[in-house]
């Protein structure tokens, strides 16, 4: 296979992308193309475990195209004919994580009105994909485990012990080893998980992939909006392999679709407004001084993140919401977790986190 490979995005319910015009010869695994060493080295691992049935854990940054690889592992598996369940367990409160994960009966408790399938009996003979796994709780952990060593469980509610036979492929942007040394996540558990890990870099780690990434996603943006655009002007491309990228792939499709809506023929220009966040090097953007010092707590780390990100986007919350790829309410409850606000700037989007 070349070593040439693009990553980008499909919905988890479309087809891939067809590739743009000149790439079809590169054959792609399931959308994923372009030229860096460090994607190549993530190609080569997607193809040597994805016809075993080993679990494998995806880890990288939130828009790096996690869920992208995990259905490309799926489709290259003997499993591939069989159905290949999703869940971000981020989106799901921690009340219900069980249910979700191993269904439930009638009446087992209040709001149960019917029995419900769980994903592990819905993925059962295919692939499992728990996205953001370190957000599950310490309770479903156990039960998670469980079905793991000896692949069986019990609906809630309900008596009869139930077996799968399924492959199970996870995902996190957390560094989980560090959430083991603080007893967070279960030692056992991350050892059971992480057979075979596959670690997605950033986009500002192979700003070479940038002008084939950002060409690949104009050509769909202008053949969606019937435009006749040539390409991106070279004042455009400088500015996007500067810019540093905090929400990686899928805020450069974004950035790209948005600024092919605003051009007509010709050459796309990327405006100044459509990029947000800092970006290397470029006037405007406010330098992220100590955010990575020495002798910083993640947690210190990721309050002043969060705190130069809101400065920058000047507290408009739905772009620095966009940027993190979290929703707003989300974003509110770390604002208030870190005290970096007051609700009543949250809802209006101004002076939230400025730093002085």
């Amino acid at each position: 296979m070349s070593n040439h490979h693009l990553l980008s995005f499909a919905t988890a319910s479309s087809a891939p992308p067809a590739p743009p015009v000149g790439v079809a010869e590169l054959n792609p695994i399931d959308g994923v193309v372009g030229h860096s060493p460090l994607l190549s080295d993530v190609v080569r691992r997607v193809q040597r475990v994805a016809p075993t049935d080993m679990p494998v854990m995806i880890t990288g940054e939130t828009g790096t195209g996690k869920e992208l690889l995990a259905r490309a592992i799926h489709r290259r598996s003997r499993r591939a004919p069989r159905q290949l369940v999703s869940i971000n367990l981020a989106a799901v409160p921690e009340t219900l994580a069980a249910a979700e994960l191993f269904g439930h009966e009638k009446g087992a408790f209040t709001g149960a009105d019917r029995l419900r399938v769980g994903r592990f009996e819905a993925a059962d003979r295919g692939t499992l994909f728990l996205d953001e796994i370190g957000e599950l709780p310490a309770e479903q952990q156990v039960m998670l485990l469980r079905v793991l060593q000896e692949g069986e469980f019990e609906r809630l509610g309900g008596g009869a012990t139930r077996r799968v036979d399924v492959r199970l492929i996870a995902a996190t942007n957390r560094d989980l080893e560090i959430e083991v040394q603080e007893g967070r996540f279960r030692e056992d558990l991350f050892y059971r998980l992480n057979v075979f890990p596959i670690h997605v870099p950033p986009l500002r780690q192979r700003r070479e992939d940038i002008p084939v990434l950002a060409e690949y996603f104009l050509q769909r943006a202008a053949s969606r909006l019937g435009r006749r655009i040539r390409g991106i002007e070279r004042a455009s491309m400088r500015r996007l392999q500067q810019y540093e990228w905090p929400g990686n792939i899928r805020q450069l499709q974004n950035v790209i679709e948005r600024s092919a809506i605003l051009c007509d023929d010709g050459e796309l220009e990327v405006p100044d407004t459509v990029l947000c966040g800092p970006r290397s090097g470029a006037r405007g953007s406010e330098p992220m001084h100590g955010v990575f010092a020495e002798n910083l707590t993640l947690e210190e780390i990721k309050k002043r993140y969060i705190s130069h990100l809101l400065a920058t986007t000047r507290g408009n919350m739905v772009r620095a919401a966009a940027i993190l790829d979290v929703d707003r309410r989300s974003l509110y409850r770390m604002v208030a977790r870190y005290q970096l606000g007051t609700p009543a700037q949250h809802r209006c989007g101004a002076g939230v986190g400025r730093e002085p």
